[in-house]
């Protein structure tokens, strides 16, 4: 696989920064890099930056008021008073925004472009997967949707079929309503249940309209759903699914925030099942989509602990060169850790629960169970308007 693969990355993609105290801080973005390195990851694929996205390109999604309110916001921060959800607690207006953002859809487009020229086989933007942001509005600490982005392009260059899977712990509601009507692009998110956690979407029922009606596909969790029942539902839902639509190009979007440890939702998944869905997703992409795989970060609140080891496994598994869970992570990079964030680091890259067990849903399912009962929903709401059986 080396030369085979790509990461997508810019340093300045750290500059996405709405400030002290909020959520998404940039340092997640610096210590996956670091321990990517750590790793000697970097040296088993092509570590690329690409341009940031031009406003032609931001338009294949974004409306241009929207483009517009975006850079003026940008120049005068403090003048940001919530319009087009910009300057609210959420997506604080920042110097620069307009810019960082379109250098991550960047990475994205340009992992895009790279994967359907078969420049390479593989791509991973891990500062991408910036999903909530709507054509013409930000939203849940998202400027301009990278994810939606990508596909549209992909669909620009000529794809007929691209499949988005989603497994942060949020709705991926803002890539839902930009293919909506569409048929070409199949949407599958997997995600707490809009009952108690933003954005308070993604119910079963939403299934598409118009001539995509089908096209979009909601597994809604219930809080506390743990490793077993979370790996269950994503191997009850996609593989069928992405059998049936055989894709051109996987676009899989990996939010670490499902973790346990994440302060801002509340499923139970550890660091273990998100690599057992990483290498589902990368093993589907060969199945379904003759290895054409786009690999995006997302979420993700538990910057120190969570994010980075995630991520780093996502970047192994896209380079063909997975870190072993039980791999000792390297003494500098947690010194690193500490001179940055005065936290200490993880020692290794599992939670102690490798390999992780689920039961298969083709063994039968319990209709008391509430996780079977969120898969149930799903499979009954939108697998008839595909001709496949509930």
């Amino acid at each position: 696989m080396s030369g085979r693969a790509q990461l997508m990355w810019d340093e300045a993609v750290t500059g996405y920064d709405f400030g002290p105290n909020h959520p998404m801080d940039p340092v997640r973005l610096d210590l996956t890099r670091r321990l990517v390195g750590a790793f000697g990851l970097d040296r088993e694929l092509k570590v690329v930056a690409a341009k940031p996205a031009g406003e032609s390109t931001l338009r294949l999604v974004h409306r241009e008021d929207y483009i517009h309110a975006v850079k003026v916001a940008s120049a005068d921060p403090a003048g940001a008073r919530g319009e087009y959800g910009l300057g609210t607690i959420d997506d604080p207006a920042f110097a620069g925004m307009h810019e960082v953002s379109a250098l991550i859809a960047g990475q994205s487009v340009g992992a895009a472009e790279t994967v359907w020229r078969g420049e390479a086989d593989h791509a991973v933007n891990f500062a991408g997967g910036l999903h909530h942001a709507m054509p013409g509005g930000a939203s849940g600490f998202c400027i301009y949707n990278d994810a939606s982005l990508a596909i549209a392009r992909l669909l620009e260059l000529g794809a007929e079929r691209v499949a988005y899977v989603d497994v942060d712990v949020h709705h991926g509601d803002g890539v839902q309503a930009a293919f909506w009507e569409d048929p070409r692009v199949l949407t599958i998110s997997l995600h707490e249940h809009p009952r108690t956690l933003f954005p308070q979407t993604g119910w079963p029922q939403e299934t598409g309209a118009g001539a995509g009606e089908g096209s979009a596909v909601n597994v809604a969790l219930p809080a506390g759903t743990g490793d077993a029942g979370w790996v269950r539902a994503f191997h009850a839902v996609v593989p069928e699914l992405l059998a049936d639509f055989r894709p051109q190009v996987l676009v899989t979007q990996h939010g670490a925030d499902t973790h346990f440890e994440d302060p801002l939702a509340h499923l139970a998944v550890s660091l273990d099942a998100q690599r057992a869905v990483q290498v589902a997703c990368h093993e589907l992409a060969h199945e379904y989509a003759g290895g054409k795989w786009i690999a995006l970060g997302g979420g993700g609140y538990a910057v120190v602990d969570v994010v980075p080891r995630s991520w780093t496994h996502l970047v192994g598994i896209v380079a063909g060169k997975p870190v072993a869970p039980e791999a000792v992570i390297p003494e500098g990079w947690r010194q690193e850790v500490f001179a940055r964030t005065r936290q200490l680091g993880p020692q290794r890259m599992t939670d102690g629960r490798w390999p992780v067990g689920y039961g298969e849903w083709e063994a039968g399912y319990d209709p008391a169970d509430r996780i079977d009962q969120a898969v149930l929903a799903t499979r009954r709401a939108v697998f008839p308007l595909r001709g496949l059986l509930p």
